[in-house]
C-alpha cells in the first residue's frame, strides 16, 4: 500500500523555561499555534482538524483539561482529538495528525499542546501512580528510579560507567547553549555532573531533565495541498510505534526476550519507521537523530535502538566524538530532553527540531548538511515509543 506524503509547513515553539508565570495554560498553547501559524503563513479558519497533545491531567490539576484548550487552538466545530500516551504523547499526537490526513479526512491538520511540568509541585509524586498499586507503585517506582535500575543493568551488561553518562550531559548542554529555546542553556564539567546531588544511584540532578513550562505546535497538510499552493515544506517520511509490557518485573528475565538495558520496543519503531521511509542502513542513511533521552543512561540505549551504534558500543562511540555536533550523526543537537521537558509536548519537540535541521532552518545548533533524521518519543514506564522520519 502506497501511504501518501504528507508534509510539515509550520512549526512553532516558545522559549521553555521554569515557569511561565505570565500565561495561563491556554494563552501558553495560543502562543505555541501563533508562532506555528505565521510560521507557514496561515489563519486558524484555515485548519481542517485539531490533535491535542496532553500528557497526564494531574501534571495540570484539571481533570480532562483538553476542554480548556478547545478555543485557544481554534478547534470549535472542527475535527477534534485530545491524545495521551505520557511521555510519548506529541509523538503520538503527531502520528494521529498524520493519519487523519493520510486517511483523507482532512487536508490541512494543526497539532499543538503545552505543559506546565515546572507549576505542578512534585512531577515525580504524580507520576508514582502510573504504577500497579499491589506490585509496583510501594518500590517505590517513579520515572527516576524506574531508569535507575536501566542504568544498573547496562553499567553491568556493557561496562558504561558514571563518567560515560556524564559525558552525554556535557554534550547536551553545549547543544543546548546554542538553542535559544532550551530550558538548561548552561554549558557544563564531567566534574560539575559528577559532583551534582544524587537522586537514584546512578543518576544525579545534572543526569535528569528538568522540569519545563512551554508549548509546541505543527501545522501538517497533504502533498496535494503544499503543492497547489506552493508552499515550502519537509516530509514526513516514516511512522512507526511499538508498546512494551506495564510490568516492570517483567522485563527483568525469566525468560522474557527484552532487556532493561536495552530498549527493544523502541527498536522496533525505529525499524517500522525505516521500513516506511525506505532506510536499510541508518548509519549511512541518517544525518541527525533527535532521540527521547530524560535520563543521561537512556540517551546510550536510544541511539542503539536507532541502529546508530551496535548493543553496547555508543559509550565508546560518543568518547570518540560520534554524537556531538561536527561527527558523524548528532544526537540531540538542539540539546534534547535532558535541557527541556514540557512532558506534554516534549516528543513533539523532536520531531519539530528534526524538520528544522532538515529545512535548514535550525540556527547556532544547525547540522551541515542534514537532509534526512529521525526523531522519537517514550511514555508511560518505559512502555510506549513512537518515531518518525522526516527529510527534506
Amino acid at each position: 500500500m502506497t501511504i501518501p506524503r504528507i508534509g510539515i509547513i509550520g512549526i512553532g515553539q516558545s522559549a521553555f523555561k521554569a515557569r511561565r508565570p505570565d500565561v495561563n495554560y491556554p494563552e501558553l498553547v495560543r502562543e505555541a499555534v501563533t508562532l506555528a501559524l505565521n510560521d507557514c503563513k496561515m489563519e486558524l479558519d484555515e485548519i481542517e482538524a485539531v490533535v491535542y497533545s496532553l500528557a497526564p491531567d494531574a501534571l495540570l490539576g484539571i481533570t480532562n483539561a483538553e476542554r480548556l484548550g478547545v478555543d485557544a487552538v481554534g478547534a470549535r466545530n472542527k475535527r477534534f482529538m485530545r491524545i495521551n500516551t505520557g511521555g510519548s504523547t506529541g509523538i503520538s499526537a503527531l502520528a494521529a495528525g498524520h493519519s487523519h490526513i493520510a486517511a483523507g479526512a482532512c487536508d490541512v491538520a494543526l497539532v499543538a499542546g503545552a505543559d506546565k511540568v515546572g507549576e505542578c509541585g512534585d512531577s515525580q509524586t504524580i507520576l508514582n501512580k502510573i504504577w500497579d498499586p499491589i506490585y509496583e507503585r510501594p518500590l517505590p517506582l517513579g520515572t527516576i528510579t524506574m531508569l535507575a535500575m536501566s542504568a544498573v543493568r547496562y553499567m553491568h551488561k556493557y561496562g558504561m560507567t558514571e563518567e560515560d553518562m556524564a559525558r552525554i550531559v556535557v554534550k547536551n548542554r553545549l547543544h543546548a547553549s546554542k538553542n535559544p529555546n532550551a530550558h538548561l542553556r548552561s554549558p557544563t564539567t564531567i566534574e560539575e555532573v559528577m559532583a551534582s546531588r544524587m537522586i537514584s544511584w546512578p543518576i544525579k540532578l545534572f543526569d535528569a531533565c528538568p522540569q519545563s513550562s512551554g508549548g509546541c505546535a505543527m501545522v501538517l497538510a497533504s502533498e496535494k495541498y503544499i503543492k497547489d499552493r506552493g508552499l515550502d515544506a519537509v516530509w514526513i517520511t516514516g511512522v512507526g510505534h511499538c508498546s512494551e509490557s506495564y510490568y516492570i518485573g517483567d522485563r527483568m528475565g525469566n525468560g522474557y526476550t527484552a532487556d532493561h538495558a536495552d530498549a527493544k520496543a523502541l527498536a522496533e519503531a525505529c525499524q517500522r519507521s525505516y521500513r516506511m521511509a525506505g532506510i536499510s542502513d541508518p548509519t549511512k542513511q541518517i544525518d541527525i537523530a533527535e532521540m527521547y533521552s530524560p535520563f543521561s543512561n537512556t540517551e546510550f540505549h536510544a541511539i542503539e535502538a536507532a541502529g546508530l551504534a551496535k548493543l553496547g558500543e555508543s559509550p565508546r562511540m560518543l568518547r570518540e566524538g560520534h554524537f556531538q555536533l561536527g561527527g558523524h550523526i548528532p544526537v540531540n543537537p538542539s540539546g534534547g530532553v535532558l535541557c527541556t521537558n514540557a512532558i506534554a509536548v516534549t516528543a513533539m519537540v523532536r520531531v519539530a527540531e528534526v524538520a528544522l535541521q532538515v529545512w535548514g532552518r535550525a540556527g547556532e545548533h544547525q547540522v551541515k548538511g542534514a537532509r534526512r533524521g529521525i526523531a522519537s518519543g517514550n511514555g508511560g514506564d518505559h512502555q510506549f515509543f513512537g518515531t518518525m522520519v522526516v527529510e527534506a
